[in-house]
């Protein structure tokens, strides 16, 4: 892959790909000029560089700084430069000024953009959208107020003409033979530096014959490698354009979700089926960060505290992988062997996570030092069926109480073919010291994560019973 394609501001580009991880944040204001777009915290917390980014999946709000080029590929992207004018501008603009909403200007491009973003899809809940930008001087409430007092204001033409105008590969020049960048004309892998497939069969020959290639889906992650650990990550191949691994697939007897789904994109494919669930995607870092980060990126980076994993293991999930043309599947609590390791091979990747079709009985529990934007100090996930009086199934898992996401057995155990009662719970409840010996770190104590899972083991019990209990989980 020598260049990419995409809209910039209406005006189709064409850019030089001479380093792969170059970030939109750095070509927009080095190469571009356009300043507007600000560098804060470059590790995708602050939201002052959001620009919206419109492809296949709508428009979206997205960090410029964890972005790298060649993720543009073939979409529209819009800079606070390119909303309005002094003499036309942008319904958000206008709202800003009239409510006070910038003082001393900094953060106000980000908020701009993520304002624009939402109103260009009619979302309405501006505490959401908008969690993933911090001001530093105005406060929030004239920001809100802006985004309020704009919702019934009309989208601008070129909303829908960003919407219409890429989505497509870019016609290969001549010389470009082989549909798959990084492939020479014979079809074998010259182990280019950056290489961008097009369908899973193709990331499956060319992750075969380069095993030590890094994978690059969302970059939510990556990007902080490189920005903050300064890592090369070269050979590098980007999953953006491998559309055959996105979407998720609901059937009569099973749910599928492709490894390249957005954290956003299942919140709303899930919401229907599973409600806890997409409301712990609700708290997954920031609008920014799940229209970004994807489901096969956060079960592979094998993180004892990623999110996902635990409501997916107490849905019965299964991992998906591939290897050139064998593919396998297995538990996906056996994918996680130890920390930093997983159960899978040198060229082996994630096609997709399953779970079977089952009624809604799923609770998750996010606890975290602050509600949004925030790491999980303890993810759990309770999936306990009733039948009569009478526990018939229990499936519990935990993050952040082990090196790796992981299965409460004992207290599986303890209430499997017992009467669902308070009794029951409490005996339960001393299990957890069987299944978890968890660390004191920065986040929370050993003791405090022990006694927080018994507690929201009674807290399952309590709201399965009608109790409404706190809907703030937040670590002290």
């Amino acid at each position: 892959m020598t260049e990419v394609a995409f809209h910039l501001n209406g005006t189709p580009v064409r850019v030089a790909i001479t380093d792969p991880t170059r970030t939109l944040l750095d070509w927009l204001r080095e190469d571009r000029g356009l300043t507007g777009t600000k560098e804060g915290c470059n590790e995708g917390d602050c939201g002052a560089c959001t620009v919206m980014v419109t492809g296949p999946e709508g428009a979206r709000a997205l960090n410029a700084c964890i972005l790298f080029l060649p993720q543009l590929q073939g979409q529209a992207v819009r800079t606070v430069e390119g909303v309005g004018s002094p003499e036309a501008p942008h319904p958000v603009q206008t709202a800003m000024v009239d409510h006070h909403g910038s003082q001393c200007g900094f953060c106000t491009p980000g908020f701009v953009m993520s304002m624009v973003t939402a109103h260009a899809n009619g979302a309405t809940d501006h505490d959401d959208q908008l969690a993933g930008n911090l001001c530093r001087c105005t406060g929030y409430a004239p920001i809100i107020r802006a985004a309020r007092a704009l919702e019934a204001a009309p989208v601008p033409d070129w909303v829908e003409a960003d919407r219409a105008a890429p989505f497509i590969l870019p016609q290969m020049r001549p010389g470009e033979s082989s549909p798959l960048a990084g492939l020479d004309g014979g079809g074998q892998p010259p182990h280019p530096a950056c290489a961008m497939p097009r369908s899973a069969d193709e990331l499956a020959t060319l992750y075969a014959a380069q095993p030590d290639a890094t994978l690059v889906a969302g970059a939510t992650d990556v990007g902080l490698w490189v920005t903050k650990g300064l890592q090369d990550i070269r050979p590098a191949i980007f999953l953006g354009q491998v559309a055959d691994l996105r979407g998720v697939t609901v059937t009569d007897d099973s749910i599928r979700i492709g490894a390249m789904t957005t954290l956003a994109a299942l919140r709303r494919a899930i919401a229907p089926l599973h409600p806890a669930f997409a409301e712990l995607i609700r708290r997954y870092g920031s609008e920014q960060v799940r229209n970004a980060a994807t489901v096969g990126g956060n079960i592979a980076n094998g993180s004892p505290i990623g999110d996902s994993p635990p409501p997916l293991i107490a849905l019965g999930a299964r991992l998906h992988l591939r290897r050139g043309d064998a593919r396998r599947s297995l538990p996906l609590e056996d994918f996680f062997i130890a920390y930093g390791k997983q159960d899978r091979a040198a060229g082996e990747f994630v096609e997709a996570v399953s779970f079977p079709r089952q009624p809604d009985r799923l609770r998750v529990y996010k606890i975290s030092k602050r509600f949004d934007q925030d790491i999980s100090a303890l993810c759990g996930a309770f999936n306990i069926a009733v039948i009569d009086g009478t526990v018939t199934a229990a499936r519990i898992a935990f993050g952040g109480m082990a090196a790796t996401p992981k299965r409460a057995h004992a207290v599986e155990a303890a209430l499997l073919h017992q009467p669902w009662t308070e009794a029951t719970v409490a005996t339960a409840q001393e299990a957890f010291a069987q299944d978890f010996t968890p660390i004191n770190d920065m986040r929370a104590s050993a003791a405090y994560r022990l006694a927080v899972a018994r507690n929201l083991l009674h807290r399952t019990w309590l709201e399965d019973q009608g109790t409404r209990a706190s809907v703030l989980e937040v670590a002290p």
